[in-house]
């Protein structure tokens, strides 16, 4: 168990024990499982034999992908809830990945002024950071992200099981958000991942929940510390939401974009920060060795760049950067010029 500022996070079958004491104790009205159409093919049937309650059991079921992680996917299904019977004594569960339980948060913070919710993540990516650490929030268009609100749920339950209904493209999605612990905070997770295959162990998990979770509870609205979590997601998000707009791009996973954003943050790194170019090399190889290259081309670059201006992390106009000194040293909002984020992408690519 992983104690949070208002709420826990329980991992196997004590998860489910405390998911069934919460519903009783509370004396909901009704529980409503959101999830898209994978989490409902592949993981509702793991899922429900562990739900005991006599209460009523709705299913509202959303399309899976990034695309559909918007204000339209969320009135529908905030009317769903209203036809469905749902007050303010019902509980929504968010059954699936970093959109469900990023949307599922939004969702219930906002029907009847907030309704409980629980985050059970069943992708690598939402139990290692998505699900934890009260973030909730749809995109506007394909900027990521820029509606939500700070919202913790009542309860996490973190189930290595559901890794089993992954393929290998979405575990490696995941391992990107346990790379970015590893170069900010415990530099060990580098060789515990690095003969994952398809299966991440529960003590990696764990240590990886512990690091984002100390970190947000030190400053839970991200004014300072906190935006730490974003290295890699600066350049990476602009990437993500290029790939995902432009029709004649593969869209990229979210791991995959992040991948690339941590290999161009670590060259501003080196010529900014003073990250050694021997430590450079150990982060591209190692992030090649597990991720794809993308190509990105000269004239992708205004495109990305438009996006970098739409960062909720600018201030002022200005795009901030968390960069790295050193392995588990970094700073906060740092500046960076057009032109060398235009040479790390272009490191990026050799």
């Amino acid at each position: 168990m992983i104690q949070s500022s208002s709420y826990s996070i329980h991992f196997q079958l004590d998860g489910y024990k405390k998911l069934n004491e919460l519903i009783s104790k509370n004396t909901y009205s009704s529980v409503f499982i959101l999830v898209d159409s994978n989490s409902f093919e592949k993981c509702y049937v793991r899922f429900i034999p562990k739900l005991e309650t006599n209460v009523r059991i709705e299913i509202i079921e959303i399309d899976p992908g990034e695309e559909f992680k918007n204000l339209d996917t969320c009135y529908g299904v905030w009317e769903a809830l209203t036809e469905l019977g749902a007050d303010r004594k019902s509980l929504l569960i968010a059954l699936g990945g970093g959109v469900i339980t990023d949307l599922g948060g939004f969702v219930a913070g906002t029907y009847k002024r907030s309704i409980d919710f629980v985050n059970i993540p069943t992708t690598l990516l939402s139990m290692v950071d998505a699900a934890v650490g009260g973030k909730t929030g749809v995109d506007l268009g394909v900027l990521k992200n820029q509606i939500g609100l700070f919202l913790n749920p009542k309860l996490i339950v973190v189930d290595p099981v559901y890794l089993e209904t992954l393929d290998k493209r979405e575990i490696k999605s995941g391992l990107a958000e346990i790379i970015k612990y590893a170069l900010t905070f415990d530099i060990s997770l580098l060789e515990d991942i690095k003969n994952v295959n398809d299966y991440v162990d529960i003590e990696i998990i764990e240590k990886s929940i512990q690091i984002k979770n100390s970190i947000v509870i030190k400053d839970p609205f991200e004014k300072n510390l906190r935006k730490v979590l974003n290295f890699g997601h600066t350049i990476g998000h602009a990437v993500e939401s290029y790939f995902l707009e432009n029709n004649k791009k593969e869209s990229l996973k979210h791991g995959e974009a992040i991948a690339i954003g941590m290999i161009c943050e670590s060259y501003l790194s080196h010529k900014i920060c003073g990250l050694t170019e021997d430590k450079l090399t150990i982060v591209k190889d190692y992030i090649s060795s597990i991720f794809k290259k993308v190509t990105i081309l000269d004239s992708d670059l205004e495109f990305i760049f438009e996006y970098l201006k739409h960062d909720k992390k600018n201030t002022a106009g200005e795009i901030n950067f968390v960069l790295l000194n050193d392995f588990e040293k970094f700073e906060l909002d740092c500046k960076v010029s057009t032109d060398l984020i235009k040479e790390s992408i272009y490191f990026y690519n050799s």
